[in-house]
């Protein structure tokens, strides 16, 4: 029978938490202040000659992929900057010395990030309702896709923390990879609409399905494959636990 240490699980669950809430100006309300700015903008700029994409409003279509945009850059950054902070800071001992397992360390962060991205989604969406209304159109995708999602990239999130060395890398890791990724997946555009060669490009982008799946989850429209997209996220779901595992349970970049 394995041991679980639910007392150290669910207090490091409980310090990554308050982490984020004790700055809810910066990791919840931020955010979400900034994608209501580019929502407004591209409504006011395109929303008079683009009304509708699909048989989706164009605002409808726009705020469900700022959402999930939104989601999926925060919950990165949550536990990417929590592993970094304690490297450079120095306390990154203070996760490692605890008598917790790895997986035991890995679920507690990441569940943490995973309840920072279902809460941007909800004042996210009720803000966004405030201004152009919004429905869901299916509650089960719409929650698959927010946590399945936001675990992704909290584990990603891990790993990137883990390799990097400096806030410097993590900052360049976030605007070379995961902000082009995210701008690139439809989340401003119907992916239908370009040339059928970047189609397939997109494809391989893993932040279109995650984008896709929560647009249709609210719209009932999407460019892809609904049961590819989830598919695709819980494959990829488990390769990044596997390697977060990996790393951590080796020590690696954080054994000095």
């Amino acid at each position: 029978m394995i041991n679980i240490n639910y007392i150290g699980t669910w207090t490091l669950f409980k310090k990554e938490t308050l982490r984020f809430l004790k700055v809810y100006n910066q990791t919840l309300v931020a955010p979400i202040v900034n994608g209501l700015l580019l929502l407004a903008i591209f409504k006011l700029s395109v929303g008079n000659r683009l009304e509708f994409v699909g048989t989706v409003p164009f605002g409808q279509f726009m705020a469900s992929g700022l959402i999930m945009m939104t989601v999926l850059q925060q919950t990165f950054a949550n536990t990417s900057s929590s592993i970094i902070m304690g490297k450079v800071i120095g306390f990154i001992v203070d996760f490692l010395m605890p008598p917790l397992r790895t997986t035991e360390l890995i679920f507690a962060m990441t569940m943490a990030s995973v309840l920072r991205g279902f809460m941007i989604a909800v004042i996210a969406t009720a803000s966004i309702w405030i201004f152009i209304p919004l429905q869901i159109h299916s509650l089960p995708i719409f929650l698959f896709y927010i946590f399945f999602s936001s675990l992704l990239m909290s584990s990603l999130g891990l790993i990137a923390g883990v390799y990097a060395e400096t806030f410097d890398q993590t900052a360049a890791i976030t605007s070379y990879i995961i902000t082009p990724l995210s701008f690139l997946s439809g989340t401003f555009y119907s992916i239908k609409n370009l040339p059928e060669f970047w189609q397939h490009v997109a494809h391989y982008n893993p932040f279109f399905y995650m984008i896709d799946g929560f647009r249709y989850s609210m719209t009932g429209y999407s460019d892809g494959n609904i049961a590819i997209g989830m598919s695709v996220i819980i494959f990829l779901n488990i390769i990044l636990w596997a390697i977060s595992h990996l790393m951590i349970s080796r020590g690696y970049r954080l054994k000095q």
